[in-house]
């Protein structure tokens, strides 16, 4: 079994060797840049892995991991133009460093490009796997218009939060792990266990993203802190903070939800001592927990050696001890 970081020098030296045109600079140009930024490469490492879980041999699961990978890249571009983001990964967004509309039109040509890496698969299994990829992209589409849907929503629930960050971050991860196992020729119950795995783990990866934007550190975590407070943002965070809120705490969090105008750093404190008052760290812990403990329960239904499987229960406990 390979180690993580080869699988994540694998898929860095597989994306320096892409081949993009130079004209016009424009649209390839952002391709470039996002792609070269880095990143833990999370998606495409999984793609590997599940591979090798059933297979000693990872050669074939390369391009649809690169497919994983450049597909995630195109819905980030989308995604950030959405939100208004300026920093992606520490460096300028690709919107705020062209314009929007160069944005856009990279996003749709590396949308293009991660169906010509997948295709390049055995023409045996690539039925399959586009249906998978196919109602992966959907279902990251149909998560992002929820997302959006919150924005104008008083009140969501936590249910329904879980819901849509299943779809928009958590699908994706237990695609790559699909298609990396098929490939590697597990049966379709074991691929689908690992499915679910990757599900389960990326619900508690996006709760843990959403304790790191209100609670880490700039530096490390690659984004602006507190966003999401800044933006009124329905994380779990929140949703749970506004069940719990009483007396003044739940008068003091409607006034900054609702003030247009404020200083950035005054909001984030406020917000962020209301979260401390009401113990929500610590409840968004434990509810990730419940989703990473969910996730090794399916693992642990594949008959197959502990050494065999212990790479991706080290890598899931990686994604839930982290800072960035």
């Amino acid at each position: 079994m390979l180690s993580i970081k080869q699988l994540q020098e694998i898929i860095t030296n597989e994306i320096d060797q892409l081949q993009l045109p130079e004209y016009p600079a424009e649209l390839y140009e952002p391709i470039r840049y996002l792609l070269n930024l880095g990143g833990k490469r999370m998606r495409p490492v999984l793609t590997l892995m599940g591979c090798n879980l059933f297979s000693d041999g990872i050669q074939g699961a390369i391009k649809p991991a690169l497919a994983v990978e450049v597909f995630h890249n195109f819905t980030l571009v989308h995604d950030d133009i959405m939100d208004n983001a300026p920093i992606r990964r520490g460096k300028a967004t690709v919107h705020e460093k062209w314009d929007a509309n160069s944005a856009i039109l990279s996003g749709d040509v590396m949308m293009v490009n991660a169906y010509e890496l997948l295709m390049q698969v055995p023409d045996s299994k690539l039925r399959d796997l586009l249906t998978i990829f196919n109602k992966t992209a959907i279902e990251v589409c149909e998560g992002q218009q929820i997302d959006m849907n919150f924005e104008s929503r008083e009140y969501v629930g936590v249910n329904e939060y879980l819901e849509m960050i299943g779809l928009k971050t958590a699908v994706l991860l237990g695609c790559s792990l699909q298609i990396g196992a098929l490939i590697g020729n597990a049966t379709t119950e074991e691929a689908e266990h690992l499915y679910q795995f990757g599900k389960n783990l990326g619900i508690a990866f996006q709760l843990q993203d959403d304790i790191l934007d209100v609670f880490g550190e700039p530096e490390k975590f690659g984004k602006m802190v507190g966003g999401d407070i800044i933006a009124n943002k329905k994380t779990f965070l929140l949703i749970k903070a506004h069940e719990l809120a009483q007396g003044e705490n739940k008068a003091n969090l409607e006034r900054w939800l609702t003030t247009k105008v404020f200083k950035t750093e005054d909001k984030v404190k406020a917000v962020t001592e209301i979260y401390d008052q009401l113990n929500i760290r610590k409840l968004a812990e434990i509810e990730m927990q419940h989703f990473a403990e969910k996730a090794l329960f399916h693992i642990n239904q594949i008959s197959l050696s502990e050494s065999r499987k212990q790479p991706l229960v080290e890598f899931a406990e990686q994604l839930m001890v982290r800072e960035h």
